[in-house]
């Protein structure tokens, strides 16, 4: 059986993401910071507490799926938190810098190296029908600039960074990297700013015209995870409604 371990899916995009996979006939260990599984998720469905900033837990995740299930077949590198307050660029505290930067990238970082190694590890130990995929989660924020939220835009930046080293040194091994950047999603993240967004979107902002939902990402995970796109190394994939496009 396909196992996916999927970070930051206790709800939003990653829970979208967690559930599609399960309805593929994947294995999924969903993922939360909350010690507790979150109430609303099925209790034939595993759950690990993780916060992908701090290296124990990462270590105790990976080694979780490791012995529990045998193998890892893909990771989705998806936890990621926004600034807890947004406020101008010239008023960004040190503190929110760190905080945003440790879990978004510095976590999706070492979070990817672990997964890396186990699934070599496995390489090695003969582990049938091995082809597995990383996939991470980024953001159009990595080229978008947002002042009220600029450790948000840097941190997404880096992960762009992160996926072509990524991609770089792991598809000579046959682990494909690849990042999904979402757009304007309807969660709760974009919950404080949806009037905002949603009257920018009525004027024309996006050429598809509407919010984008959970599922327009989990679907291009999907492809990844599939193996439709393994000859794309480091290949970007923009779930962002058009945005990304140039138009006059």
């Amino acid at each position: 059986m396909r196992t996916a371990l999927v970070t930051g899916s206790s709800r939003g995009i990653g829970r979208g993401i967690a559930d599609m996979l399960h309805r593929e006939g994947w294995t999924v260990i969903y993922s939360g910071t909350k010690a507790a599984r979150p109430q609303d998720l099925e209790m034939d469905r595993d759950y690990v507490a993780c916060d992908i900033s701090v290296r124990e837990d990462r270590e105790r995740t990976i080694c979780y799926v490791a012995k529990e299930y045998g193998r890892l077949d893909l990771l989705v590198n998806n936890a990621g938190v926004a600034p807890l307050v947004r406020t101008d660029l010239l008023e960004m505290t040190e503190e929110s810098f760190d905080r945003v930067l440790s879990i978004n990238l510095k976590g999706t970082m070492f979070m990817s190296q672990a997964a890396a190694k186990e699934m070599l590890r496995e390489r090695d130990a003969g582990i049938p029908d091995w082809q597995p995929r990383i996939v991470l989660i980024g953001s159009m924020s990595a080229y978008t600039s947002s002042i009220s939220r600029g450790e948000y835009c840097i941190s997404k930046a880096g992960v762009g960074m992160v996926t072509k080293l990524f991609a770089d040194r792991l598809s000579g091994e046959g682990i494909p990297v690849f990042e999904v950047r979402p757009g304007i999603i309807d969660t709760d993240m974009t919950k404080v700013v949806h009037d905002k967004y949603e009257k920018m979107i009525r004027e024309g902002l996006l050429p598809n015209g509407r919010f984008g939902q959970v599922e327009d990402v989990a679907r291009m995970v999907l492809a990844c995870a599939g193996g439709l796109l393994d000859y794309s190394a480091g290949q970007v994939l923009d779930a962002d409604g058009g945005f990304h496009l140039r138009r006059l």
